[in-house]
């Protein structure tokens, strides 16, 4: 049996000072006084934590200490995308309260709901007891919910203030393609050659949607009773409106295949039996969508590059000291097959890998 995503207790250092959080809350909410806090392990980036009130348990978001890249860890955004996803998609944790004065607990956080249910992380695989036929139904969910967010109406929501999706996907390739040079450490021919590729075949433009842009299992939250449906859609802090097809190239990136290396399987379970192909997953979308992704391999070799590319700036910053975490130094591995893996889908112009 997968259990549900379980917090822990706080890592030490990264506690938060619930007398001064309780006081602000009692002026600026109804959720009640905090007497329990919690961590969650997962994710990589943002410090999640679940509070325990009179009232229930809420889950509150903060950059970690010493956060550099402020945009990549906006709570003020993060909580306006739910603000205003609200009253028109049900599949999110409501928002209570978004707190700027970092005074409080030492950064900004916003606090929402908690929703209950099973995240099938990489971690967990070993846990993982599904049958071939329920993880297809699963995989097939995701797929459906993708298609669902990518039909809502970005003007009625007033999610289009979220970016601006004129010219979306030629700053992303050309922005990814200025990080890479300014973090680069290793010649990767492979790397210079995609970048080339994907600045001289970029897509005509198209009517634009709701972008999550980092929509993988790890990021939903599953009925634990019932595998195949998604209660919660979490972690919405690179949000925007765009092409949608950048949004399925970044699902397409991290969806590695049962015959995939086992680099490109540290990342996600969808390699598992049962799950949809590269290939299916694009035939679904396009039968739910009602959209017709004219070159899927674009999109999911710009997934690959803008992986490697965010490898590549830890990778780069571990080289120069700044990371003493061993884990970083065999990110030139991770970095050198999703390369390897893009030049080989614009090689044979497919999804394979």
């Amino acid at each position: 049996m997968i259990s549900s995503d379980q917090p822990v207790s706080v890592r030490q250092g990264e506690e938060i000072d619930l007398k001064s959080l309780n006081k602000h809350l009692k002026e600026n909410s109804s959720i009640g006084f905090v007497t329990e806090q919690k961590q969650f392990p997962g994710g990589y980036s943002n410090l999640t934590y679940l509070l325990t009130t009179g009232q229930g348990e809420y889950v509150l978001r903060r950059p970690p200490a010493g956060a550099a890249i402020k945009s990549a860890h906006d709570m003020g955004r993060e909580f306006n995308v739910l603000s205003l996803l609200k009253n028109s998609y049900s599949r999110i944790p409501a928002p209570i309260i978004y707190c700027q004065d970092e005074k409080i607990i030492g950064s900004t956080f916003y606090i929402m709901e908690r929703i209950k249910g099973v995240i099938l992380r990489p971690s967990s695989v070993k846990e993982i007891r599904v049958t071939s036929s329920e993880m297809r139904k699963i995989s097939e969910s995701l797929v459906d919910n993708l298609a669902a967010l990518h039909s809502l109406d970005i003007a009625k929501t007033n999610l289009s203030q979220l970016g601006k999706p004129e010219g979306y996907v030629q700053r992303q390739v050309e922005g990814w393609t200025k990080r890479y040079i300014a973090a680069q450490t290793d010649p990767i021919t492979q790397m210079d050659e995609i970048s080339a590729w994907l600045s001289a075949n970029l897509p005509a433009e198209v009517k634009p949607t709701l972008l999550h842009n980092d929509y993988k299992y790890d990021n939903l939250v599953l009925n634990s009773n019932d595998l195949s449906e998604i209660i919660g859609v979490l972690d919405w802090e690179m949000a925007t409106v765009g092409d949608p097809g950048m949004d399925l190239g970044a699902s397409l990136a991290y969806w590695a295949e049962e015959g995939d290396g086992d680099l490109a399987k540290v990342f996600n379970i969808s390699w598992l039996p049962g799950n949809l192909t590269r290939k299916e997953v694009v035939e679904r979308y396009t039968e739910k969508s009602g959209r017709m992704i004219i070159n899927p391999v674009f999109y999911y070799v710009f997934g690959l590059y803008k992986n490697a590319v965010i490898a590549q700036q830890i990778y780069a910053r571990w080289k120069q000291g700044h990371s003493k975490d061993g884990r970083f130094g065999t990110l030139i591995h991770v970095i050198k097959d999703l390369a390897r893996r893009g030049a080989n889908a614009i090689n044979t112009n497919s999804l394979m890998s």
